[in-house]
């Protein structure tokens, strides 16, 4: 079923809509848990949640393209349940992993960030201007949580070779945010 079906699925109410995101959707959104969350039953909550909240999201949003809409909801309900299950250790996950590695580049922890939606914005603003190469390493590692494995298996490049790459690519971004009054 099109994207654009299922939406209007949601718009009638019509309890179908959860199905058919759960049968196309399932397994992208399982994986988003999973590389923040690291445990299958956590990241079942969070997609069953997931679910939930798009069916109360729509209406009044009438997303144009269902995978990012749903993606979003999944990663920061994700996000979320891991802060609530592991506010007294943050280790153990790819998004814990992610989080030290670009605490380097923010004043303070990322989810701490007293302006985080500049900060947020200026962020965007220096993936754009990267490469099609660097951009997929750094959202696959830094949005999705892929682990370095991962990115480097779907940029098809050795570990190493990612592994640099988003090296130096953290250092720009350090600079960049630097240069918009970001201090480390």
């Amino acid at each position: 079923m099109k994207d654009r079906d299922i939406v209007a699925l949601y718009w009638q109410r019509d309890q179908e809509a959860i199905w058919h995101t759960q049968e196309k959707y399932h397994p992208y959104l399982m994986k988003i848990a999973r590389g923040i969350l690291g445990s299958e039953e956590d990241s079942q909550e969070s997609v069953n949640d997931t679910y939930f909240k798009a069916w109360n999201a729509m209406p009044p949003h009438r997303p144009t393209v269902l995978s990012t809409f749903l993606g979003k909801i999944t990663r920061q309900v994700s996000i979320d349940l891991w802060r609530r299950r592991n506010s007294w250790k943050r280790q153990g996950t790819e998004y814990a992993l992610c989080l030290d590695e670009l605490t380097q580049c923010t004043v303070s922890d990322p989810q701490e960030e007293v302006d985080a939606q500049l900060l947020a914005q200026t962020i965007n603003r220096f993936v754009s201007q990267l490469s099609p190469q660097a951009r997929a390493l750094f959202v696959g590692r830094y949005f999705y949580c892929d682990s370095l494995k991962e990115v480097a298996s779907y940029c098809h490049m050795s570990q190493g070779k990612a592994k640099s790459i988003l090296f130096r690519t953290r250092n720009r971004l350090r600079n960049y945010l630097i240069e918009e009054g970001f201090q480390p």
